[in-house]
């Protein structure tokens, strides 16, 4: 029972109410006297009148201390102007007109890291969404562009590096100890694209020609002594621009590419133009520090950054509910990079696993939202799943509609006809609209609603005739409502023998190995010739549309396609739904152990593939994690599935065990380390085998582990043995995460793992050690890193501590997002996304998950981003 009323939602901003800007900025004047509590900036910005009306000129700001207002150089009076704790308003100006203003902020007090702030006793920025209104008054809205010029005072000694975007136009000493910098970037950009950092820095230096043969001066910068640790990051950000020059023809602008990496940082990391500011976990690795994942992640971060260039910066949204528009098209862009350079079949698999642990229950939940949604309370709750990864699979979808030809015609004439302004979605769609030479109105509709559409298929074959009739039915989302308008949905098939070789057969007149349907209709219905035998369906290769899909087949037919599917998602996919299906049944209390032996057979066949990738016998070995899960049984019990899902891995050790064993002698390295694509495969399908095998928790895996993780010469080897060991348990994994402590706690990126590995426990029992650990001095509330690593982790990964059933995991995670909230809204907010799932659970889970979320929701002056999160996870339409 709720025992308080919780604040009313505040209003939303609704995509409907968009206005363009009364006043637009065509250049802006920065001067920062920079000290940690009390910068003094200054802005001196050419104010126009954007069209024909009588407005005031109203401008964000946040926590700003106010010194003084001019316009043309003359002060105004305190009545000619209003300022309110959001805002400056200026009744009466001209058409066109220099405004002059003066404010103080406090860097080292800005614990929500939005704006300028401290970190590492470095002075840095992040302004997208809305930061800007922190450091001076701005229209802080992502249509209004100018060029920046920006000078910068401080502290030589403690400050001797200051930064900004652009180049470099002018540095000097001052009296006093102080020095000055002043940059200009000759490219309008909109406020969230600022960027500033000044501190003690070293620096990794290099240079790229582009295709044109201009000189680029590449420069990273991080912690001093950590310049070696950048090196990886370098060679990704020169294969990206490379990269974009092939695949895209985009050429870098500037004379000079910055990155600097900082410690304290709410996001990955940032695109501002010429001056990326990186979160350090996704810039520094060495062998020792980084796993293997890690050197993945900074190549496709890097790259993603970097891309921003073109589709972020040179292009940007016009208003927040196109943000789509650049990051979801931008994830499509490092994703084809990452393809590139790792293996297609590979990343595509990785990528839609984790479009089905993160977005798939966001859209089928109470935080489900369109691509471009309608409206928000704060658009810092839009950097989601859906936004950024659904958004990249609409352009896999655009792409495959028209084709790779059109899909380049329409991204060049993208960038011919939009460069230097703030787009719309119905803008980005029109190019290929054009370039296809056809009307795409029906696939705005991806990015205008919510939800995930269910496609049904169904198949007739005519031995006689050899002929395959298919007959598909698509089911709106849950979510959607009565309103729904099915988009076109691009569905790639091919066909195979009961035996899971390829067959042949003829579409549309033509034989081939592979088919596009494409489903605009509720209903459709097709037919394929020259079908020799009863066929095996390959359907909706590559997840060639987000949607679910449903076949009516014999069970069998998805070993099939596990034996020899020559899409490689497919082929992972039958694994896992084979997986999932076992899983479901001994969880519901239906376990088919007969089932379980054939999965364990099927997949050790695939092991014993000479021409699949460690890689992907890797993903092959690992079974469906508990999000996951959570996700495929209605409702859900994640003790159940817990133990369910270590029955299969048992007898999956069972029937291969001495396979498993063989595979992690003979994959023990043997090369110096690199962090290539084969080498990473290899250390991956080393550490699955040791996973396993570690499961059975004899004598003999016990030692097995301990040997792998004393052995570790890098760390990808040393969490395996580290993961395998916390399995176990023991005085084993206690030893082995005491050593990994004592020989870490002083590198924060490595001590985050440490943290994390501990939250992915799945012990019931495991939440006493989340609460000891969090009350630690080594735990940090105001470090984004460290709060992802235990309480993101903690109550994502699905563990039956978090889902116990006395409520007390839920009740820890409310109390750490009350008590984060105060400091950090946006990161706090975040964390309220797994209890949303509370309508997903048994009837004992549902309940005290519910009362966690009323919980949060009757924290005092709680902050508008967990609020709308919150409110809309309880099920407030209002929010």
């Amino acid at each position: 029972m709720r025992t308080e009323t919780p604040p009313p939602s505040p209003e939303p901003i609704r995509l409907e109410d968009y206005r363009p800007p009364a006043f637009l900025i065509d250049t802006v004047e920065l001067d920062f006297a920079l000290e940690p509590r009390t910068t003094r900036v200054k802005a001196r910005l050419a104010v126009r009148r954007n069209g024909d009306h009588a407005e005031p000129l109203v401008l964000d700001g946040d926590r700003l201390t106010p010194i003084s207002v001019s316009v043309d150089g003359r002060a105004l009076a305190p009545d000619e102007y209003t300022l309110t704790s959001e805002s400056l308003t200026i009744p009466q100006v001209p058409d066109a007109f220099t405004l002059q203003t003066e404010v103080e902020i406090d860097p080292e007090g800005n614990t929500a890291l939005a704006g300028l702030y401290m970190s590492g006793g470095r002075f840095c920025t992040q302004c997208e969404a809305e930061g800007f209104r922190r450091i001076t008054w701005f229209p802080d809205r992502p249509d209004v562009l100018a060029r920046y010029r920006v000078r910068m005072t401080a502290d030589k000694a403690r400050y001797p590096r200051l930064l900004s975007n652009g180049n470099l136009e002018d540095a000097g000493d001052l009296p006093g100890g102080r020095h000055f910098a002043v940059w200009s970037d000759p490219f309008p950009k909109p406020s969230y694209l600022f960027a500033l950092v000044a501190g003690e820095l070293d620096e990794l230096a290099d240079s790229f020609t582009t295709m044109s043969g201009r000189e680029v001066a590449l420069c990273i910068y991080v912690d001093p002594g950590q310049a070696d640790r950048a090196t990886y990051a370098m060679d990704a950000l020169k294969r990206s621009m490379r990269w974009d020059e092939e695949a895209y023809g985009r050429e870098y602008d500037l004379d000079l590419f910055m990155i600097v990496a900082v410690r304290d940082f709410n996001f990955g990391a940032m695109e501002n133009k010429g001056l990326n500011i990186f979160n350090s976990s996704l810039l520094l690795a060495d062998p020792r520090t980084a796993t293997d994942l890690d050197y993945e992640r900074i190549e496709a971060v890097v790259a993603h950054e970097y891309f921003h260039n073109w589709t972020g910066n040179r292009i940007t949204c016009r208003d927040w509910f196109q943000l789509c528009v650049k990051e979801g098209l931008t994830v499509f862009r490092d994703r084809g990079f990452s393809a590139d350079m790792r293996g297609a079949g590979v990343e595509r698999i990785k990528a839609v696993k984790a479009l089905k642990a993160r977005q798939f229950p966001e859209d089928s939940g109470p935080l489900a939202h369109p691509p471009r949604p309608s409206s928000y309370v704060k658009i810092d709750n839009f950097y989601t799943a859906t936004v950024y990864e659904k958004g990249a699979e609409i352009v896999g979808v655009l792409k495959t509609l028209v084709g790779g030809q059109s899909f380049r015609r329409a991204m060049d004439l993208y960038f011919d006809r939009h460069d230097g302004e703030a787009v719309t979605v119905e803008q980005f769609v029109a190019c290929f609209a054009e370039a296809a030479g056809r009307d795409m109105a029906a696939e705005l509709r991806w990015y205008e609603q919510a939800g995930r559409p269910a496609v049904r298929l169904s198949s007739s074959y005519d031995a006689a005739a050899r002929t395959l009739t298919l007959d598909f039915a698509v089911e709106p989302p849950a979510v959607a409502g009565s309103d729904w308008r099915q988009p076109p949905i691009p569905v790639r098939l091919g066909l195979l023998s009961q035996s899971g070789q390829p067959q042949t057969f003829r579409f549309q007149g033509e034989g081939t190995d592979e088919a596009l349907v494409v489903l605009a209709e509720e209903r459709t219905s097709v037919t394929l010739e020259a079908v020799a035998e009863t066929p095996v369906i390959s359907a909706l290769r590559g997840l060639s549309a987000p949607v679910d899909l449903m076949i009516e087949e014999p069970a069998d037919n998805a070993y099939a396609r596990l034996a020899g599917d020559p899409d490689l998602y497919n082929r992972w996919d039958a694994a896992q739904s084979l997986a999932k299906r076992l899983i479901v049944g001994r969880a519901e209390g239906k376990p088919d152990e007969v089932g379980e032996r054939r999965y364990a057979e099927a997949v050790g066949r695939a092991l014993e593939d000479a021409n699949a990738e460690d890689a992907f016998k890797a993903l092959l070995l690992a079974p469906p994690g508990l999000p996951t899960l959570i996700q495929a049984q209605t409702p859900a019990d994640p003790s159940a599935l817990a133990d369910a899902r270590a029955a299969l891995i048992r007898a999956m050790t069972d029937v291969l065990g001495e396979r498993l064993e063989a595979l992690h002698d003979s994959l023990a390295p043997t090369l110096r380390f690199s962090p290539d694509a084969a080498q990473a495969g290899r250390r991956a399908l080393r550490n699955a085998a040791l996973d396993l095998l570690a499961w059975r928790g004899g004598e003999a895996d016990v030692a097995r582990a301990q040997a792998h993780f004393a052995a570790a010469e890098d760390m990808t080897t040393a969490l395996g043995g580290l993961a395998a060991l916390i399995v176990i348990g023991g005085q084993a994994a206690e030893a082995a995460l005491a050593d990994f402590h004592d020989r870490w706690k002083d590198e924060p990126l490595v001590l985050d793992k440490w943290f994390t590995m501990q939250a992915l426990d799945l012990r019931p029992e495991n939440l006493a050690r989340i609460e000891a650990l969090a009350a630690s001095p080594a735990f940090d509330l105001r470090n984004p890193n460290r709060v992802r690593a235990l309480v993101g982790t903690f109550s994502q990964s699905g563990s039956p501590a978090f889902h116990h059933p006395s409520g007390e995991g839920y009740a820890f995670l409310a109390r750490q997002i009350a008590a984060l909230d105060p400091l950090n809204p946006m990161v706090a907010a975040r964390l309220v996304e797994p209890l949303g799932q509370w309508r997903r659970m048994t009837p004992r889970l549902a309940e005290p998950m519910r009362r966690a979320l009323e919980q949060v929701l009757a924290t005092p002056n709680l902050s508008k981003n967990v609020q709308e999160l919150a409110a809309k996870a309880l099920g407030d339409p209002a929010a």
